[in-house]
């Protein structure tokens, strides 16, 4: 989590993220629908990569969305999620 030892602190900018989780092949969990997707196309423009972004509903219920992510987790192949973003939940 942004702000925990070991990671990126509080008030770093999203494309300082990008490459955090990129380096440390991270897929990156937030609620930033607005300005994440043009990162996203930005980060992408420069060659980089990502391994993936699930970009969460605020409005569900936390727990909903850790089973999501669980599930995700374990039914996924490895970097299916790479260099893209998908919203959660999957199904609405």
């Amino acid at each position: 989590m942004i702000g925990d030892p070991d990671a990126p602190p509080k008030g770093t900018l999203d494309p300082e993220i990008l490459i955090w989780c990129e380096t440390h092949n991270f897929i990156l969990v937030t609620n930033n629908r607005k300005s994440m997707p043009k990162h996203l196309a930005d980060h992408l423009a420069e060659g980089r990569h990502i391994p993936g972004i699930f970009i969460i509903d605020p409005s569900k219920n936390i727990g909903e969305i850790l089973t999501e992510l669980i599930i995700i987790a374990g039914a996924s192949f490895f970097n299916e999620y790479q260099d893209r973003f998908e919203y959660l939940p999957l199904s609405k």
